[in-house]
């Protein structure tokens, strides 16, 4: 007998959720089981999914497989189907400690996915930690309310709603009670985070009474963000308080005003280059990263090149590049596509250029000193989120913060020597 093992794929929020769901699923006494915890932001995730689920069952035959996450909800028949599936359940389902009771007395059905849409409590739930002492995600917030024409996740996550403020803090508190240096706030729509809740809640306010209510915690950072949400006290605590990390990744999706509007995004290109100035002159250490889109419907090569130029234009960091991948059910699906062939070619185009600003970036901080975030592996992090070989220099533990002096840079991280 062993006990459950949970595999993660997709986002930071899943990371979270993973953690709520091994808890449950070890308070139920649940043996001998894999749950896999599936992303859906893709055609190809989904592939990814299913392929992992076949894999598993050939290197553990004798296993009850879960299958669970926001694949799971939009498409439970896709792993109904599958023969190597022994549960499938939906994404509110998973965070409920009665579903695993029912899997340790054998009693559960096998199919347990429900109307998402019907959700309008984001309940808190407290974990004692992630098991690298460095890194911890805290659920703020899940859902979303936008219908961004591409995107499938707000069925797969229903209605955007808040965990209250005082929830978030005591989580935080006791993470950081258990040793962990960075919180990293997470959710589907973070910026949208409060609307829901009594009162004048915004992210920002959020984020300064975390870091007012627990003084031990060394790093808070930000999970993406939507550069056009951003309220007033996010600003004044990106200027104000050091203990807010430099890096914001932002969903940016594209470059191109008309391609915005197909997508029914809510800030043009100009909006963007303004978010990033301000934000810049704000904090002038601050670093960006962004979500692109390679190739959505109509997209023509000019269109392209505008998204191609807005990571100058920006002055981003970190790229993350979806080639677009056509979602059943969603506007986009049904706009005229662009030819499989181009758009695997133009998110190579996004990736070099990814790949150029990164290694420009990471050449400027050539001699420059910087407090790193000790790994489990023991390279780390700076608070620009750059990742540090550490050498010449005795083992610190994960979770340490070190003086590092920069002394080269690779193509993809830097490599530091702790100060004397």
């Amino acid at each position: 007998m062993s006990d459950p093992v949970v595999i993660t794929l997709g986002c930071r929020l899943n990371a979270f959720e993973s953690e709520v769901m091994r808890r449950h699923a070890e308070d139920a006494g649940l043996q001998d089981a894999v749950i896999v915890n599936t992303c859906a932001v893709t055609g190809e995730a989904v592939r990814q999914a299913a392929q992992t689920i076949r894999r598993l069952r050939r290197d553990k035959p004798e296993a009850r497989i879960i299958v669970t996450g926001c694949a799971a909800q939009i498409e439970p028949e896709r792993f109904v189907d599958m023969p190597e599936v022994d549960h499938v359940i939906g994404n509110a389902e998973k965070m409920r400690g009665q579903t695993y009771e029912g899997f340790s007395t054998s009693s559960s059905e096998r199919v347990q996915v429900n109307d998402i849409m019907s959700v309008r409590e984001c309940a808190p739930h407290m974990i004692d930690g992630f098991d690298s002492q460095t890194r911890a995600y805290v659920q703020i917030q899940n859902g979303c309310d936008h219908r961004c024409t591409f995107c499938i996740i707000p069925f797969g996550r229903g209605p955007s709603r808040s965990v209250p403020a005082g929830d978030v803090v005591t989580q935080v508190r006791h993470l950081v009670e258990k040793g962990h240096a960075e919180i990293v706030l997470t959710g589907v729509d973070i910026t949208s985070y409060g609307r829901d809740l009594p009162g004048p809640v915004t992210l920002g306010k959020l984020v300064r009474q975390v870091l007012k209510h627990v003084p031990d915690l060394a790093r808070l950072r930000l999970s993406s963000i939507d550069q056009v949400e951003a309220d007033a006290d996010l600003m004044i605590a990106l200027a104000d308080e050091e203990r807010l990390m430099p890096h914001l990744h932002l969903s940016m999706q594209s470059g191109d005003d008309m391609t915005l509007k197909r997508m029914k995004r809510r800030h043009s290109r100009a909006d963007a280059v303004a978010f990033c100035q301000r934000a810049r002159k704000l904090r002038p250490d601050v670093v960006f990263g962004a979500d692109l889109i390679a190739g959505f419907p109509t997209e023509t090569d000019d269109m392209f090149e505008n998204s191609r130029s807005i990571v100058d234009a920006c002055g981003l960091t970190y790229l993350h590049v979806f080639p677009f991948s056509a979602r059943r059910g969603t506007p986009a699906t049904r706009m005229p596509q662009v030819p499989g062939a181009v758009v695997k070619e133009r998110a190579a185009k996004l990736r070099e250029k990814g790949s150029a600003v990164l290694a420009t970036y990471l050449d400027s901080q050539q001699g420059r000193v910087a407090d790193v975030l000790v790994e489990r592996d023991g390279n780390g992090r700076t608070p620009q989120f750059a990742e540090v070989a550490m050498v010449g220099a005795r083992p610190y533990p994960a979770g340490a913060i070190v003086h590092t002096r920069i002394m080269r840079a690779g193509p993809t991280r830097l490599i530091g020597e702790v100060c004397a």
